[in-house]
């Protein structure tokens, strides 16, 4: 694939289109006639949310119009190209690549054509403005925001505010939105984006606090735990003030044997704090000339385990995909894997025995790529997702469970699929597929010889890439839309898999949602989403990325070279379903996520290239885990014998039956325990 060179580009999309059917009839070895690529029109300019047309035709000598696939690529975060339109996505100056797809054996260099995509922002319609709590006296701070809105509701990222004060001598504003009052009067704070204003105001009165005091009973805690503050403010009367604005910070004093360590902790506006590193933090608070202190001694997390692994079907001819188990009617344990670019594979296991896991078959389908895995509550079937199939028809292969040693294919489903199903969730009666990256596609598999598509739910404006069904409500991963709801049978919104209906949409930081998992949190009650990215580069690191996947070849010297990902988990509370807010998130620097589980309130992470992680995600969660001593466990899969010798490139983790399991997609699969008590003491 071509790499394109445009302004913010960072990644790519590659995508395989074909002139309309109406054209001469399919022939692979056609692509070999073209003489031209002609793309009409040559350039485009498109308003971000809206799209224009763009189309590629080949021709040959004689000006025919052929039919012959050709590979698109775009960056996928900015644009998209579909159905012979482009689709902004965000304002900057891009293009669009169509190779010429050649038959394998070709001696030739492809043909290409390359469009200019020029995306505009829409005029900011409205100017939104938000602001902290409290009220503003003489002497406090309030801070204020403002969002841009285009007519369509969307919001402008990264616009340019400018603040304005109709009295600074009464309240001034910085270029923060920081709001400081200086004396009593009337004042109107006014937000500027692009000529279109919001206004608030303010009446300033004398500050009539005159007892301000942090009231905690917390004085021992440990890394990543929150606490909350609390201020109580009296005026001289005794009366009690509740609308103080209050600005909090703290300070903090590093244990002397620690020597020198960065970033302790954080602090949020409604004084809820938590520690990074141990040591002692003294909590402060002020609003106008009064000031308040609270001392907290914080102790290490230490919640560092023993993992230990107990055995592996290695897979080194392919590499490994998903990965589900289930225990079979006979009482024993087993496991299917799929594997990536390997012509269709997917392998079953006993894995009864942890420390012998045993291939019992193997099941090849028309495919490329068997991405996705997954098999049924009771065990009843399982599914595969094709990708990359020779007539193009995709869909998905149900496998009756019936002898879970030996699978057989009950039907091959491909009705409204015929895209390419990258990832499903089976729920007993109704299984949920990605069709083609554009919606899921809801089929009744109670009888799995004769599936029946019953529903479908498209997100508009949106790719979607991950789904997982919770209690009858879906949530999925969208890609530049982040987390999808949808009511699909919990009823509290009038969904049913016949009808889904739209509950709420929360866009998480990056546009690359890859991946989501509802979770009933045990420790507080809350119900919560975490959300993975996937980004198969490093956008913006000194180390880039590549997508070299093939094994090593001493001969030319060619391949060997692992990937190089980024991305993190974002932790969005959503227990209160349409107003969702993210409380926190998971990062491990310089490597990517990918699929994940929770148990227990304890995190398997599968982190690509960083191996798979255990993380303790209990008690109230904010900031970033990785930071606050919350790994319990981390192991790299290193395997000399692999796809690609030594290169972990984790890609599902799952607890099952009290193990840890986990695919590699250069190693196969793992089976590990995680031990209780504190790891082992290394001696000298």
């Amino acid at each position: 694939m071509s790499k394109l060179v445009g302004l913010s580009i960072v990644s790519l999309s590659a995508i395989l289109v074909a002139a309309p059917p109406a054209l001469a009839q399919e022939d692979p070895q056609a692509a070999l006639e073209v003489v031209r690529i002609e793309a009409q029109p040559s350039t485009v300019e498109v308003a971000a949310g809206e799209s224009a047309p763009l189309t590629f035709t080949a021709y040959d000598r004689d000006g025919t119009a052929l039919d012959v696939p050709m590979r698109l690529a775009f960056p996928r975060g900015q644009i998209w190209v579909e159905d012979g339109e482009v689709h902004g996505l965000v304002a900057g100056e891009y293009q669009v690549t169509a190779n010429l797809v050649l038959p394998a054996d070709a001696e030739i260099e492809p043909l290409s054509a390359r469009v200019p995509v020029r995306v505009l922002w829409p005029e900011i319609a409205e100017v939104e403005l938000q602001r902290d709590d409290g009220r503003l006296y003489e002497g406090t701070t309030i801070r204020h925001r403002a969002r841009g809105l285009h007519p369509d509701g969307s919001h402008r990222p990264d616009a340019e505010i400018r603040w304005h004060s109709s009295a600074p001598e009464v309240a001034s504003v910085n270029r923060a939105g920081d709001v400081t009052a200086h004396t009593s009067g009337t004042v109107t704070i006014t937000a500027e984006i692009e000529g279109t204003t919001g206004a608030v105001e303010h009446r300033v009165e004398p500050l009539p606090a005159q007892r301000f005091e942090i009231r905690s009973e917390v004085e021992e805690a440990r890394t990543g735990d929150v606490l909350g503050f609390e201020i109580h403010a009296e005026s001289a009367d005794g009366s009690v003030i509740e609308d103080l604005p209050v600005t909090w910070s703290f300070a903090f004093e590093r244990p002397r044997e620690l020597g020198t360590v960065e970033g302790p902790g954080q602090i949020s506006s409604d004084g809820r704090f938590v520690a990074d590193r141990a040591g002692r933090f003294t909590i402060l608070a002020q609003s106008g000339p009064l000031t308040a202190r609270h001392v907290v001694d914080v102790e290490a997390r230490d919640v560092v385990q023993e993992f230990v692994v107990e055995g592996q079907g290695r897979v080194n001819r392919e590499q490994t995909s998903d990965f589900w188990p289930w225990e079979g009617p006979d009482g024993r344990d087993y496991a299917i894997t799929g594997t990536w670019n390997a012509d269709g594979w997917a392998y079953v296991w006993d894995i009864t025995d942890p420390s012998n896991l045993v291939k019992t078959d193997s099941i090849q389908v028309d495919a490329r790529t068997v991405n996705d895995v997954k098999v049924s509550p009771t065990g009843r079937y399982a599914v595969m997702t094709r990708e990359g199939a020779s007539d193009r028809r995709n869909g998905l292969v149900i496998l009756d469970l019936a002898d879970p040693a030996h699978p057989v294919i009950a039907s091959e489903h491909d009705d409204n699929l015929t895209g390419g199903v990258h990832n499903t969730w089976p729920e007993e009666d109704y299984l949920y597929a990605l069709s083609g990256g554009e919606k899921y596609v809801i089929v009744d598999v109670s009888d799995i010889y004769n599936p029946v598509n019953v529903g479908e739910y498209n997100h508009p404006n949106s790719r979607i890439h991950d789904v997982m069904v919770h209690n009858g409500i879906a949530f999925s991963a969208e890609w530049n839309n982040g987390i999808v709801v949808v009511d699909v049978g919990h009823g509290g919104w009038g969904g049913s898999p016949e009808n889904p209906v739209f509950i709420t949409n929360h866009v998480t930081p990056g546009g690359r949602t890859h991946t989501v998992l509802p979770y009933e949190h045990q420790s507080t009650g809350r119900f919560l989403v975490f959300a993975s990215d996937e980004i198969m580069d490093r956008p913006g690191l000194a180390l880039p990325g590549n997508f070299d996947r093939d094994p090593y070849d001493p001969e030319t010297g060619e391949g060997g070279r692992p990937m190089q990902t980024s991305g993190y988990v974002h932790i969005v509370d959503f227990t209160d379903m349409e107003n969702p807010t993210k409380i926190a998130k998971y990062e491990v620097p310089e490597f990517g996520t990918h699929n994940m589980w929770i148990e227990d309130d304890i995190l398997y992470q599968a982190y690509f290239e960083s191996g798979v992680r255990v993380v303790d995600v209990s008690g109230e969660l904010k900031g970033n885990l990785y930071t606050q001593g919350r790994e319990i466990a981390v192991f790299k899969p290193f395997d000399p014998g692999g796809f690609l010798p030594n290169a972990p490139f984790t890609w599902s983790a799952m607890t099952y039956k009290g193990r840890v399991l986990f695919s590699d997609g250069n190693s196969g699969l793992w089976s590990a325990r995680l031990l209780p008590g504190d790891p082992p003491v290394s001696e000298e």
